[in-house]
């Protein structure tokens, strides 16, 4: 995705400005996850951008103990988003950084503390954006989504975010049906950096997930968080494991891209490029 720059209506005008923060996997790899963003946060009278200079969120970098480029990375991202009403970011992982370890990271300078803490208190997670301000779907399920979903809640929505219920609430309010997925809370084994460095362990605990993804019967998977899906689906596409994977992503899912699916198209009021 790119910068989009919103049309210049007197009504455009009135709206809050919501800056998109696509992240580096949902950019590069999934960017229709970014699209289903746009369409959910635009039907709630928001002004949607996605700021072309924005970055990776640093997290990387942070995780591997690189804290100077880490904290020069939270700078750039915070002058950047600072003009804007809102933040919305359609994963946990990178919603936790900017919420929880910008302010930490510069806390020894009161003027960033201070602007880290600002951004920090406009920042949300899709899920708990949506929640907040009471999306509604337009219809139920199409029907290649009418299957039975398994829910895995990233550790970031759950620990970092805090939005995993949020993301539940959208999903059954849109009719989606949910599996009761065993072990719910436990990691699936991606962890950014970790998948890398521990490369058996991470295999291992997604296959264990894999394991209940299909004792529980269900014949996708979604999650808040795209770093996982594309974990448990490209060990499912290896394993074969119930099935998954046989029909592409359409299995493994974001949260986003359900939720969108029952919602009635409808002509953007921000002018988002489609390449």
């Amino acid at each position: 995705m790119q910068d989009s720059t919103p049309n210049k209506t007197k009504s455009d005008k009135a709206a809050p400005r919501v800056a998109l923060y696509v992240t580096c996997l949902v950019n590069t790899l999934r960017p229709q996850i970014g699209f289903a963003c746009v369409q959910l946060i635009e039907r709630l009278g928001f002004r949607v951008e996605v700021p072309a200079t924005q970055t990776c969120c640093g997290q990387p970098g942070y995780n591997g103990g690189l804290r100077q480029q880490a904290m020069a990375i939270a700078r750039q991202q915070i002058a950047l988003l600072e003009p804007f009403d809102h933040v919305v970011v359609p994963s946990g992982s990178c919603a936790g950084m900017m919420i929880n370890h910008y302010p930490e990271l510069l806390k020894q300078d009161l003027s960033w503390l201070q602007r880290s803490q600002a951004l920090a208190g406009k920042t949300l997670e899709l899920a708990q954006f949506l929640d907040q301000h009471h999306w509604q779907p337009d219809s139920p399920p199409p029907p290649h989504h009418r299957r039975t979903w398994a829910h895995h809640t990233s550790c970031s929505c759950r620990r970092e975010t805090r939005s995993h219920q949020c993301a539940e609430s959208m999903l059954q309010l849109a009719g989606y049906e949910l599996a009761e997925l065993q072990d719910q809370a436990v990691c699936c084994g991606f962890g950014g950096s970790f998948a890398a460095k521990f490369d058996a362990l991470s295999s291992r605990m997604g296959r264990n997930k894999l394991n209940q993804v299909a004792d529980c019967k269900a014949t996708g998977v979604v999650s808040a968080d795209l770093g996982c899906l594309l974990h448990l689906e490209s060990l499912a596409g290896m394993t074969g494991l119930s099935g998954l994977a046989e029909k592409g992503t359409q299995d493994f899912l974001h949260v986003a891209e359900l939720l969108a699916a029952c919602q009635e198209p409808q002509q953007s009021s921000s002018d988002v490029p489609t390449s």
